[in-house]
């Protein structure tokens, strides 16, 4: 199996004696770790208007860890392509394609806050037919060796060139986040990994997969199980006090990522929003506990077919709980074929 990490930094606000750049830091510190004890990526959302600081410039920030770093993949889970000007996006991602040496994993999707959509005054009902006009730009972008021009219906360019090229060819790979079946679909129509996210259970990641395989198979391509990230949140604890305080924790930051998705009286239905609040839902979902204990789930998400595991901390950079997944939980599933049994 191959792991990654995916999560936010977050830049706190505040008077003269508040460090806000102490958050990003500490993420850029947390990723050099990582890459010494043999993560395999990050993966960086991009949010924005929340209040409580959540990354805004992703794509900012991964230069700076492309600098830091030299092996590590450097993801975006996911830049929300109906907010961007696509060929402006196009050149930054390729900027950071060409500095990291073909690091890039270019993670897009459709958005599903409700305030950020009012706050940059994009109607969310235009969110899929703008996705997919910038996905088809900053594709042509890449691969065209010529000038083009494109007037669609939310972007016009005139005889553009797109600068600096890319260093992976034909372009960095391009992860789509989706959950429900037509979405899913759509990734696989058009040739992309998918990343699924960290709420859904254990039976809504198989069923997901299970789409995704056999549309891709439709498409005369064959699967592999190495291009669909799924992420998990995780947390190595101490002792089962140690547990069940970060499962409160986990709750908690749940509720608060409904309230900042959702508009006064507007159900959210977006397929991330779908998780059952319960504890016991949070629980089932994430790797908390002991090693053996996050062993066991990990096995049955092998079973299912999981092959990259994104890593999430929520955002606490608890090195010592990476540093322990690294040195007594990843050495069982580097290969898959001879792991353990956990009794």
């Amino acid at each position: 199996m191959r792991f990654g990490l995916f999560g936010s930094a977050t830049a706190r606000h505040g008077g003269p004696d508040v460090d806000s750049g102490q958050g990003y830091r500490q993420f850029v510190d947390y990723n050099i770790e990582a890459e010494a004890l043999g993560y395999h990526s990050t993966f960086l959302v991009e949010h924005h208007f929340t209040g409580f600081g959540q990354v805004s410039a992703s794509l900012a920030l991964l230069t700076w860890v492309a600098a830091k770093t030299r092996t590590l993949r450097l993801g975006t889970a996911v830049l929300v392509l109906p907010w961007h000007n696509p060929v402006l996006l196009a050149e930054q991602a390729a900027t950071i394609d060409l500095l990291s040496g073909g690091r890039l994993d270019f993670g897009v999707g459709k958005g599903y806050r409700h305030p950020e959509f009012a706050g940059f005054c994009v109607p969310m009902a235009e969110a899929d037919a703008r996705f997919a006009e910038s996905l088809e730009v900053i594709v042509k972008a890449w691969t065209s060796k010529q000038r083009f021009s494109h007037h669609g219906k939310f972007w016009r360019f005139a005889d553009v060139i797109v600068e600096p090229p890319t260093a992976q060819k034909p372009h960095p790979p391009i992860w789509m986040a989706a959950g429900n079946p037509d979405s899913i679909r759509q990734v696989a129509a058009h040739g992309c990994n998918l990343l699924l996210d960290q709420f859904a259970s254990f039976e809504t990641v198989a069923e997901r997969m299970a789409i995704f395989k056999a549309e891709v198979e439709k498409h005369g391509r064959t699967y592999d199980p190495i291009e669909v990230g799924v992420a998990r949140a995780f947390f190595v604890a101490k002792d089962e006090a140690d547990k069940q305080a970060a499962l409160e924790r986990r709750l908690e930051a749940q509720r608060r990522l409904a309230a900042a998705s959702s508009a006064p009286g507007v159900k959210n239905t977006a397929s991330i929003m779908a998780y059952s609040d319960t504890r016991e839902a949070s629980e089932e979902s994430a790797l908390y506990g002991t090693p053996d204990e996050i062993a066991v789930k990990l096995e049955r998400l092998h079973a299912l077919g999981v092959e990259y595991v994104l890593l999430n901390s929520g955002g606490g950079f608890a090195g010592d709980s990476l540093a322990r997944f690294a040195r007594e939980v990843m050495p069982a599933f580097a290969d898959s074929r001879k792991m353990r049994v956990v009794g």
